[in-house]
C-alpha cells in the first residue's frame, strides 16, 4: 500500500513539472550547502592537522609576541628571544633538552629566475640536529642527505622547492646543483620527501651556522623547542617557563609578550575555530532549508485547492480521510527527499571540487571527508521536512467535503 503511495505521488509532481522544481531549489541549496560546507571543512581540518606534522607529543614550543612586521613565528617580535633564554629554560626541572630554531624569509636565485620563500635552522650539534628531525616527524630525504653538524655552504630543499612546476624557478632543481640563497652561493645536498605540509615542502634547511652569518640576526631567538622529560608533568613544565619567562622579561601575568604552547593545543584551537565557522555557515544555510519548507506548504496548499474535484471523486468512490491525508503526506514528504538528493548530489561534488582546489594551493594531499551517516540523516532529514510542511495541507484534504469539491 505504502508503495502506491509513492507511485502515486510521483505521477502527481511529475504532472505540475516546473512547479515541482521551483519547489525544490530551497531544500536543494540549503542541503547542498551543508553537505558541502560539511565535507569541506571536514578536509580542511585534515589539511590543516597534516601541516603540523607533530613527531613528539612531548614537545613545548616557546616565542615571542608583540610581532611589529609581517614574517615566520617569531621572527618579527618587538622584543625577541635570546639564546640566553634557551639556556635557562634547559636548566629547569623536567626539561630534557631545549634548542633554539631560527625561520627566516630569504630570497632564492636559480635559472635566472627568482623567488621568495624561507629557511630554518638546523644546529650544528649532531645530537640537537636529530632532536630537531625527530620533533619535526616525517622529515626524510628523498634525495641527498639532511643538513649534519659541522655541514658548511650546502642546503636541503623541500619537495615542491625541487619541482620547476611549483617552484616559480621554471626548472627542476636537483642535488648538486647550486643555489644563490640572498646572493650567496649553496649547493643543494638534499631534498625532502614530500609531507603534504606547506610549510617543509617549501622549504630551506641550512645549518645554523651558515643561516646566522648570512642573516646576521646574531643571538636572536625565533623558536624555543623544549622537550620535557616527563608528558605527565607537560602542564607544570608549561608553568615552571612562563613563571620564568616573565622574570627575565620582566612582565607581569597577563602582560606577557610571549607565548609558550604545544603543537597540540595550537591544532586544537585552530580545529575549534574552523568548527566555529562551519556552525555559523551551516546555521545560515539552514534558512534556505527553512524558506523551502515554506516553499512545499504553499505548493500542497495550492495543489489541495487545484484538485478539490478530485478530492471529492476519491472519496465518493470510497477513499477514506487518512487515504487522501497519506497522499497528499507523502507528496510532500517526496518533493523534499528529491531535494535533498539532488542537493546530496550537488554537495558532494562541490566538496571534491572544493578540496581539490584547497589540495592544489596549499599542496596537501587531502582526501574530501564523506560521510555516509551525514548523508543518510540529510535525506531523512529532507523527507521529514517535506512531510511536515505538507502536514497541515494534507489535513485540510483529507476534511475536503466531497459534495462541495465536486460541485466546485
Amino acid at each position: 500500500m505504502i508503495v502506491d503511495y509513492f507511485n502515486l505521488a510521483f505521477k502527481n509532481l511529475k504532472r505540475r513539472g516546473i512547479r515541482s522544481w521551483l519547489t525544490l531549489i530551497g531544500i536543494l541549496i540549503g542541503v547542498a550547502a551543508v553537505v558541502s560546507l560539511i565535507s569541506l571543512g571536514n578536509g580542511l581540518k585534515d589539511a590543516v592537522n597534516s601541516q603540523f606534522n607533530i613527531g613528539s607529543t612531548e614537545i613545548i614550543s616557546v616565542q615571542a609576541g608583540g610581532v611589529n612586521n609581517y614574517g615566520p613565528p617569531g621572527s618579527g617580535a618587538a622584543k625577541p628571544l635570546t639564546q640566553s633564554d634557551t639556556d635557562a629554560i634547559a636548566k629547569l626541572a623536567n626539561v630534557q633538552w631545549a634548542i633554539s630554531r631560527n625561520i627566516r624569509n630569504i630570497k632564492i636565485e636559480f635559472n635566472k629566475e627568482v623567488a621568495f620563500t624561507y629557511a630554518a635552522s638546523i644546529p650544528d650539534n649532531q645530537n640537537y640536529a636529530d632532536h630537531v628531525y625527530e620533533t619535526i616527524g616525517e622529515i626524510k630525504p628523498a634525495q641527498g642527505k639532511l643538513i649534519e653538524s659541522g655541514d658548511r655552504g650546502v642546503i636541503v630543499i623541500g619537495n615542491n622547492l625541487a619541482d620547476g612546476n611549483k617552484n616559480g624557478l621554471g626548472r627542476d632543481i636537483h642535488v648538486g646543483n647550486t643555489l644563490s640563497v640572498n646572493g650567496k652561493d649553496f649547493r643543494v645536498q638534499g631534498i625532502l620527501k614530500k609531507t603534504g605540509s606547506i610549510l617543509y615542502d617549501n622549504m630551506v634547511t641550512m645549518n645554523e651556522v651558515d643561516m646566522k652569518n648570512l642573516l646576521g640576526y646574531g643571538n636572536q631567538v625565533d623558536i624555543i623547542a623544549v622537550k620535557v622529560i616527563d608528558q605527565k608533568q607537560m602542564n607544570q613544565t608549561i608553568n615552571n617557563i612562563e613563571k620564568l619567562m616573565r622574570q627575565r622579561r620582566n612582565v607581569k601575568i597577563g602582560q606577557e609578550d610571549f607565548d609558550v604552547s604545544t603543537p597540540q593545543s595550537m591544532l586544537a584551537t585552530v580545529n575549534s575555530i574552523i568548527s566555529g565557522i562551519q556552525i555559523f555557515i551551516i546555521i545560515i544555510a539552514s534558512i534556505s532549508i527553512f524558506v523551502g519548507a515554506i516553499g512545499i506548504a504553499n505548493t500542497m496548499t495550492t495543489s489541495v485547492l487545484e484538485r478539490r474535484r478530485e478530492i471529492g471523486i476519491m472519496k465518493s468512490i470510497g477513499a477514506r480521510n487518512e487515504h487522501i491525508f497519506y497522499q497528499f503526506f507523502i507528496e510532500a514528504g517526496l518533493l523534499g527527499l528529491i531535494g535533498g538528493l539532488i542537493g546530496v548530489l550537488l554537495g558532494v561534488a562541490i566538496g571534491y571540487m572544493g578540496t581539490a582546489a584547497l589540495n592544489s594551493f596549499i599542496g596537501s594531499t587531502t582526501k574530501p571527508l564523506i560521510s555516509f551517516s551525514l548523508i543518510f540523516f540529510t535525506m531523512v532529514g529532507s523527507f521529514l521536512i517535506g512531510a511536515v510542511s505538507g502536514l497541515l495541507p494534507a489535513i485540510k484534504a483529507a476534511h475536503e467535503s466531497p459534495v462541495e469539491d465536486i460541485r466546485a
